[in-house]
């Protein structure tokens, strides 16, 4: 049997172990696992991540990041790791079994404790993603969301994680080796993707499997990937929608939960073993392959080709053939897709390509999305799920110290929108809040995270069911709003404004005695006072209240909602 069609080894004991196991888990410690990884728990079992037998020791972590090689010298670029936070693992010993569970604590595996470790982080971010530099979302998620402890061993897989949807369109590597033997695939050619299918990527995956002689794998990531991407529902009905452009007995879609790292050249490597797992022969390397967008300094963080250039160096040990692909343009004259730098008289033609930023214009704005550029089955999707701004749901969030005049304009901006009438608004004052959902937190840095995040999860529903939602707590850190902001621009617009006030005007109003009580002692880890305040570097609206009508700011942020088309202009 050809190797790509196989079976590939699991990490799955049988049904009967399986109902023994979970009997027994009642007595472990338990841990509940985050989104990501669920997805890398889903893809170590199923044997996705072939040949891990588990979370990475701390020995196969150092090779990883350094050298994209596991201890015993075999490739693989990208740490797959459980992070924990230090208060668990330190309740942890050493060949302790635990058991992984779900979000709503159902066990899908167990996990021998043999390595566990605080890593250095920073060198993680520079070795793995080219920069410790939190303009990269998984560098962010590294600092800011993982926990600070890393734990390594075998797993045992009890069951695989639960979805509901698409259910026909998810395969395991050996579900899709298995089809592929069935219907006699014997060279098939991968398309990774985590946005919409429009014309280009058509033309680019008919000219990749005409150009390997191969069946073509549509294989669509729907675990997590970067924030701001269009959500994996649309998604999968946009690849529905015109999976019937396809040939059908050469074309096949199968849907991976994957938690992309957009990590670039290692990504594009690690996708490849990932699709080689999967029963591929050959994967398409496209431009700026996992790509993050731009570093903090404004560049992309990744060359065009690097991922082509690192993919081509160590394609033999992947086992995989890549079908390298250009920047695919439309030419007018001629009414086709071409690869950009291979059009020899670009002087004498007129080439036409629409930006992901400019069709999240055109989608915001209601504008034409033309014919040339996609399909009308996946317009019609991608403006049902983006209406108009105008009437999308959106945040104002408010930052700023106590006493800076926060509750005022908020109120006074509430009061402006209800008059308007067009979409329900909801304030969601700092102090409102603490009584009434955070009573219980106190004002340690971690409360405060939590109360924010609250605040953040109570606005993106808000924001998802098409209404307005007003918040103005202080807000202290930069990297809490930073994860509010990423929560709620998944459903909407997130419009950031700092009420600049200034430290002494504050304390001068002090209209609840709290500065002068934060002088004195009496209240401990006070904003501005014993406690820092991360000044938004670049909000939508800066406003200043001294000397300034209430009335005046609160026609401010109207004006900005204005010019960003999130409400009519009147």
């Amino acid at each position: 049997m050809l190797s790509n069609l196989a079976p590939i080894p699991e990490l799955y004991v049988s049904y009967e172990s399986a109902q023994k196991m979970k009997a027994e888990a009642g007595e472990l410690t338990s841990l509940d696992l985050t989104p990501r990884q669920i997805c890398d728990l889903e893809l170590l079992m199923n044997g996705g991540f072939n040949p891990l037998k588990g979370f990475l020791s701390e020995a196969d972590y150092d090779g990883v990041v350094e050298q994209m090689r596991l201890a015993d010298g075999t490739l693989w670029p990208m740490p797959i790791t459980l992070d924990v936070s230090e208060k668990f693992a330190e309740g942890l010993e050493l060949g302790q079994d635990i058991a992984l569970r779900d979000q709503e604590g159902v066990i899908l595996a167990t996990m021998t404790v043999t390595d566990r470790w605080t890593p250095d982080k920073a060198r993680e971010a520079e070795k793995v993603f080219g920069a410790d530099d939190q303009a990269h979302p998984a560098v962010n998620y590294l600092h800011n969301v993982a926990g600070k402890v890393y734990l390594g061993g075998p797993v045992t897989g009890i069951q695989q994680p639960v979805h509901y949807d698409f259910r026909a369109r998810r395969d395991t590597p050996n579900e899709l080796r298995a089809f592929f033997r069935k219907v006699g695939w014997r060279r098939v050619v991968a398309f990774q993707t985590r946005n919409p299918l429009h014309r280009a990527h058509q033309e680019l995956t008919f000219r990749a499997a005409r150009e390997a002689q191969a069946n073509l794998l549509i294989h669509p990531v729907v675990g997590m990937t970067k924030p701001g991407d269009v959500d994996h529902f649309t998604r999968v009905r946009c690849y529905e929608a015109v999976l019937d452009k396809y040939p059908a007995a050469t074309t096949s879609m199968s849907l991976l939960n994957l938690a992309m790292r957009m990590a670039g050249p290692r990504e594009a490597v690690w996708h490849g073993l990932i699709r080689r797992n999967h029963g591929c022969t050959h994967f398409i390397v496209g431009r700026d392959h996992a790509g993050p967008g731009k570093n903090s300094a404004g560049e992309d963080f990744y060359g065009p080709y690097e991922a082509q250039d690192l993919f081509r160096k160590y394609q033999d040990e992947i086992g995989i053939e890549m079908v390298d692909f250009k920047h695919m343009v439309y030419v007018q004259e001629r009414a086709q897709y071409e690869p950009n730098d291979e059009i020899a008289d670009k002087d004498n033609v007129t080439i036409l390509n629409i930006s992901g930023t400019e069709l999240r214009r055109r989608l915001r704005e209601g504008l034409e999305i033309p014919e040339w550029f996609s399909f009308p089955e996946v317009v019609e999707q991608l403006r049902h799920r983006y209406p108009p701004r105008s009437q999308q749901g959106f945040t104002v969030f408010f930052t700023g110290f106590s006493g800076s005049g926060k509750s005022t304009i908020a109120n006074a901006l509430m009061v402006k929108l209800m008059e308007m009438g067009d979409r329900p608004v909801t304030l969601l004052d700092g102090d409102i809040v603490r009584k009434n959902l955070s009573s219980e937190l106190g004002f340690s840095k971690e409360h405060r995270d939590l109360n924010i995040r609250r605040i953040g999860y109570v606005a993106s529903e808000i924001t998802k069911n098409g209404g307005i939602a007003i918040c103005a707590p202080i807000a202290p850190y930069a990297t809490t709003r930073r994860a509010v902001r990423e929560d709620i621009e998944a459903f909407g617009a997130f419009v950031e404004v700092h009420v600049a006030t200034s430290i002494e005007e504050c304390e001068r109003r002090d209209r609840k005695g709290l500065y002068k009580l934060a002088r004195e002692g009496k209240i401990k880890e006070f904003t501005g006072i014993s406690d820092p305040y991360d000044v938004p570097e670049d909000p939508e609206l800066r406003v200043e209240t001294q000397n300034v009508e209430v009335d005046n700011c609160a026609h401010q942020v109207l004006l900005k909602l204005e010019n960003m088309g999130l409400i009519a202009g009147r």
